[in-house]
């Protein structure tokens, strides 16, 4: 049994369809020809080999991805009700956003990934105060639970990010780049490295924003899950179909690009970042700006 199929506009306007099984894990995906021309992609193969320039790619993309995550933490804050709980928020945020200096310093990409795990963890220990107080019965986030996902928060941030993880495949593959040869994640076969990279920036205020907003206006609830064996918790058809239609809906809202100052769909977010990193990848521009979420 499969959830109904995901379509993502690729950039040539063309169509992608992702099949998932029951628990919302990658099945297939069947797409067009490819994108692109072999000059680009031997541009990004010779930067992932360059230590320096991989580096640097790397660091921009887990600052915008440390940046955007703090966004949705003071805005938690200033949407909290309780005075204890908004100086946890802005305390967190304020202290990932201080170790960003420290960044700077790194020139080792393995340094760089444990890095970005730190400010991951200190991000998630307060994940579950911005839920509302009624609905943390049912939706408390002890730690991140990836396989398998261990409660119904862990369900959703799972189910949105393969959503999101494979729309940012048909973006970099839309724009003619492998997604399998990333800068910041490690390369291993059949991983979209390049894909997890683009979705860093994005995680934050497109998938766990929409999760606290199902949560704490009561879109999803405890009918949406189902426990299994072991402990493994995943949504059931009802909450995927709920969580799928929300996510869509979420990609026609538009939002001013950081950089480009003009509207975009969040949809179309990740092939506009793929189109920027192609023009970084190809010499046209000096870095590869990540997008800011301005909260």
């Amino acid at each position: 049994m499969v959830t109904p199929f995901l379509l993502s506009r690729c950039a040539d306007d063309g169509r992608a369809v992702i099949i998932l099984d029951r628990n919302g894990e990658y099945k297939c995906r069947i797409v067009g020809k490819t994108n692109g021309n072999v000059l680009l992609r031997q541009c990004q193969y010779e930067i992932v080999r360059d230590n320096n320039r991989s580096v640097t790619i790397a660091k921009n993309i887990v600052t915008g991805k440390i940046k955007n995550a703090r966004q949705i933490l003071m805005r938690g804050a200033r949407e909290s009700d309780d005075s204890q709980e908004e100086e946890i928020l802005r305390k967190a945020g304020d202290n990932i956003s201080e170790s960003l200096a420290s960044l700077k310093q790194i020139d080792n990409v393995d340094q760089i990934r444990g890095f970005e795990g730190v400010s991951a963890s200190v991000y998630f220990k307060v994940f579950d105060t911005m839920v509302k107080k009624e609905a943390r019965d049912n939706f408390k986030l002890i730690t991140r639970s990836r396989r398998p996902p261990l409660d119904n928060i862990n369900a959703l941030l799972s189910f949105l990010y393969t959503l999101l993880l494979h729309d940012c495949v048909s973006a970099v593959e839309g724009v003619g780049l492998d997604s399998q040869m990333g800068f910041l994640h490690a390369l291993r076969p059949g991983r979209p490295s390049l894909a997890l990279d683009l979705m860093e920036e994005f995680r934050s205020f497109i998938a766990d924003r929409l999760v606290l907003t199902l949560i704490n206006r009561k879109q999803i609830n405890e009918s949406h899950f189902e426990p299994r064996p072991g402990g493994a918790v995943y949504l059931n058809e009802a909450g995927r179909k709920e969580v799928i239609m929300a996510y869509q809906k979420r990609k026609q809202e538009e939002i001013t690009h950081s950089l480009l100052e003009e509207k975009v769909p969040y949809g179309l977010l990740p092939h506009v970042q793929a189109r920027l990193l192609a023009r970084h990848l190809r010499g046209d521009t000096d870095s590869y700006i990540p997008f800011l979420y301005a909260g």
